[in-house]
């Protein structure tokens, strides 16, 4: 099959009677599908492990998933590319469900700043196809996020990471992401870290634990 976005795999290190869940990593702004990639020896050796490469290209071998100012202080996304690349993103999970396999009912994505925003978009957008999300020093786009409660928003799991001292996307973004989803009355985590712009060890260690506890607490 073709797919719609370039991805490297790692299939899972177990055995079992059962599909596997998968985990689909997003990286962040002019990284590619390798960044993310480093966490995966840490992971649950039941997953099946996609790392994705965003679609624009941003030089020196790096991708982003849209482009962003940020030079007031407060970012500016361009809208319709994040529409774009969450069109891709959901038809590259089509495309991995149906020549990977894996167990429907755990499908879940982990992104890192504008992969965290793309995690949102895309899971917002379709949360049936979608079982939880990671997003990791990222927030919610206004443009993005439901207007309305629906039942399959009702199932989704969220956990979201913040660094208290974040210079590229700022704790407020975070802190605002967080209330909307308190709003919504949707079942998520949030947690901040002293850390920057960043994924600090105690930070990866507690993804690591709620991951592996997800897949674990859905009857397979």
């Amino acid at each position: 099959m073709i797919f719609s976005l370039n991805h490297i795999k790692r299939e899972p290190l177990v055995t079992s009677e059962h599909k596997p869940p998968l985990l689909i990593l997003l990286h962040g702004l002019g990284s590619n599908e390798h960044d993310l990639f480093a966490f995966v020896p840490h992971l649950d050796p039941e997953f099946l492990v996609l790392s994705v490469q965003a679609p624009i290209s941003y030089g020196f071998g790096g991708y982003a998933w849209f482009n962003i100012d940020l030079t007031s202080g407060v970012p500016n996304a361009n809208i319709q590319q994040v529409v774009q690349a969450r069109r891709l993103l959901t038809s590259f999970i089509d495309e991995a469900i149906e020549t990977y396999q894996p167990d429907t009912n755990r499908v879940y994505l982990a992104g890192f700043s504008q992969g965290a925003i793309m995690s949102y978009a895309t899971a917002f957008a379709d949360p049936e196809k979608i079982t939880g999300l990671v997003a990791m020093s990222g927030y919610i786009l206004k443009d993005t996020a439901p207007q309305i409660f629906s039942p399959a928003l009702k199932k989704l799991k969220i956990m979201a990471t913040h660094g208290l001292y974040d210079q590229v996307l700022p704790i407020f973004l975070g802190r605002a992401s967080e209330a909307f989803l308190k709003s919504m009355q949707l079942e998520h985590i949030y947690q901040e870290y002293p850390m920057a712009h960043e994924v600090n060890y105690d930070c990866f260690n507690d993804i690591k634990h709620w991951l592996s506890n997800q897949i674990k607490r859905v009857d397979v």
